[in-house]
């Protein structure tokens, strides 16, 4: 009996997708919870597994179309694949090794990836002919990628010049008299992006309030207890942003105005902490949320945020990691910025921006000395909180950073 391949049940902050990347065509075999089909919505991309093993009957939604949730996809005949069948899926695989057969330009689409195996060779620098892929029917999955990066291969790859890609038409490396343009159509995500930037813009009354933080004591506190720290908790590594949203969480106790959101005439106010953390990838900023940030130790943040920026990378995100949040954490600091006014990530009424820390000269205790001081900057929705409160709510920020044992001691 046939079995039908739907989408994922979409979130209804998700109203439709894209099919992506159909790695399975029609008549070939496929084995239980091996990818068929990627689906790109406007936050994050699924995957689409067999149930069991068999055959691939038909394919229902062509690449490039749009789906809502649930469509029906494809069409799976259950059992056991005829030799055949095997035999032709597993013959592509020796085609992509050989430099003759596959030209360089052309790798990426002859040997069968996901997006987060893409992103790793681009991110590395790897030609795909020279990882060896292990997956069935030829796929180069995340683990050959890894594989090959353990055996210290890296340098004989990025060092031969076939290995690189093909520059594109618009890339010139000298003067010319052409006026080059490229157009290429938004991702589904930027698009997303675009569209919720304008709305925090437009829909609500954004005012930033900005301070200064002398990021001296917590600076020593971290030279102090970053070896043994990172010894006691695994590997996790002493950050900033785990003082950062402990902070943050007992800031938004006391001003609860801003762990608050509006929903048409009503003022929902939040009883728990759930911190968005922003996290740049290559197509854009994505929020993952840290659930009940007010119980997590300052070694459980860092260790969920380092998680975060892994799965972002390999674009493993899920739609439950970026889902809710009542206030946001971006670290701006991080490419250099010295100041800026961050933007709304709507329903939420405030968003914290942190940026780069630089040695200014300060007045302490009647003399001028130089400190490592950070600017802050608060965004919030002026028509729920008021500027007193966003003043006041950025100094308790202020004090507990520049005092930590305040945020073990809650004072």
């Amino acid at each position: 009996m046939a079995v039908e391949i739907k989408a994922p049940a979409f979130p209804e902050s998700v109203a439709d997708g894209v099919v992506s990347v159909w790695h399975k065509q029609p008549g070939e075999a496929v084995s239980r919870d091996e990818l068929l089909v990627e689906i790109e919505t406007d936050k994050v991309v699924m995957e689409v597994v067999a149930p069991e093993p068999g055959v691939l009957e038909s394919v229902v939604v062509a690449e490039g179309e749009t789906i809502t949730s649930e469509a029906l996809l494809a069409v799976l005949v259950p059992g056991a694949a005829p030799v055949a069948d095997q035999a032709a899926t597993e013959e592509p695989s020796q085609a992509p090794s050989d430099p003759v057969s596959a030209p360089d330009d052309g790798e990426s689409e002859t040997i069968p990836m996901g997006p987060a195996v893409r992103a790793l060779l681009e991110e590395h620098n790897l030609a795909p002919s020279a990882v060896a892929a292990t997956g069935k029917g030829g796929r180069l999955l995340k683990e050959d990628v890894f594989a090959h990066l353990k055996r210290g291969e890296t340098d004989q790859v990025t060092s031969a010049p076939a290995a690189q890609p093909a520059p594109s038409a618009v890339e010139v490396t000298g003067p010319t008299s052409e006026r080059i343009e490229k157009r290429v159509p938004m991702t589904r995500m930027r698009a997303r992006i675009a569209e919720r930037l304008l709305g925090a813009t437009q829909q609500t009354a954004m005012l930033t309030t900005f301070n200064e933080v002398n990021m001296a004591p917590l600076m020593k506190l971290r030279r102090q207890y970053r070896d043994e720290f990172e010894s006691v908790h695994n590997g996790t590594r002493l950050g900033f942003m785990g003082f950062f949203v402990k902070a943050a969480c007992e800031a938004l106790k006391r001003f609860p105005e801003v762990n608050a959101s509006i929903d048409g005439s009503d003022v929902v106010y939040h009883g728990y902490q759930d911190i968005g953390v922003a996290v740049s990838v290559d197509e854009g900023l994505v929020v993952p949320v840290l659930r009940d940030a007010d119980f997590m130790s300052i070694a459980d943040v860092e260790a969920a945020i380092a998680s975060f920026g892994n799965k972002a990378r390999e674009k493993k995100l899920t739609i439950e990691d970026m889902t809710g949040g009542t206030f946001t954490v971006s670290n701006g600091g991080v490419f250099g910025s010295l100041l800026s006014t961050p933007i709304l990530n709507p329903p939420q009424t405030g968003i914290l921006g942190m940026h780069t820390i630089q040695e200014r000269p300060i007045a302490m205790e009647g003399e001028v000395v130089i400190q490592p001081m950070m600017y802050l900057a608060l965004s919030y929705d002026h028509r729920l909180v008021d500027g007193k409160t966003a003043v006041q709510f950025l100094v308790t920020i202020k004090g507990l950073i520049e005092d930590p044992a305040r945020i073990l001691l809650q004072l």
